[in-house]
């Protein structure tokens, strides 16, 4: 049952429209973006396809410095020698590589079926070895350079002398020759390690040829001599102390 004091309320609300905003004592404040300049206020009620792309950043520009300008610079920099210069860039230079021996000619063990005695020495100026003939058929093959074209030959001698570390006389021949080329060649050189002489010589009876060593060992396997017969000192230096003189050497 309503009281009369519900009732006279009702009749007050029917007596005066009502509005959405009349709930409320006072209206709502309005946000505004205290950043005024943000790019999101600053597109309001613009059309989006005004709204212009962000810009890449330029690259400086160098600026260019007057030729005056520079030339007080360098006298600066001359003027203090404290100060760090920039070195000039240099190209490395260029090594010499010397070539190398083919190792087909260093010592090997090989077997022998000639008919010559053990202690003789057999050089075969064709496929350029050296044979130290040996007991049971065997032979000490070692890697020889021989003459050049026009220095060839061939002969049986003997051993007639050793000798280490030995001097080096051009023979006369040679000295003209090599003269006639530019080159001029000393009336003597003492042994040691740049004579071309090498290490050790075994000289072949009345002849002006030996059986030397080398300093430069990446020729032996070749013609290359003026009829000499070339060995690496390592090698040369076995051979000299395995054969006496008076052994026989057969130069084929």
């Amino acid at each position: 049952m309503k009281t009369p004091l519900m009732l006279a309320a009702c009749a007050a609300l029917l007596a005066s429209p009502a509005l959405a905003y009349d709930r409320y004592a006072e209206r709502p404040p309005v946000m505004v973006s205290p950043d005024l300049s943000a790019p999101w206020v600053l597109q309001l009620g613009r059309d989006p396809a005004e709204v212009a792309p962000r810009r890449q950043a330029r690259e400086p520009k160098l600026r260019q410095v007057p030729p005056k300008a520079q030339q007080r610079a360098m006298q600066r920099r001359q003027a203090n020698p404290a100060q760090p210069q920039l070195a000039a860039l240099r190209a490395p230079e260029k090594r010499t590589v010397q070539p190398q021996m083919n190792p087909i000619y260093l010592p090997q063990q090989v077997a022998y079926d000639g008919g010559e005695k053990p202690g003789t020495i057999i050089i075969d100026t064709i496929e350029n070895f050296l044979y130290l003939v040996e007991e049971g058929g065997q032979a000490r093959r070692y890697g020889v350079g021989t003459g050049k074209p026009g220095f060839e030959w061939s002969g049986t001698h003997k051993v007639t002398a050793k000798r280490e570390w030995p001097d080096w006389r051009p023979p006369a021949e040679m000295i003209a020759r090599e003269r006639a080329k530019g080159r001029v060649l000393p009336a003597k050189m003492e042994g040691g390690p740049d004579n071309p002489l090498g290490a050790r010589a075994l000289y072949l009876g009345s002849t002006l040829y030996r059986i030397h060593g080398t300093n430069q060992p990446w020729t032996i396997g070749g013609a290359v001599s003026s009829g000499c017969i070339r060995m690496r000192n390592e090698d040369v230096i076995e051979l000299y102390e395995r054969v006496p003189v008076g052994t026989k050497v057969i130069v084929r």
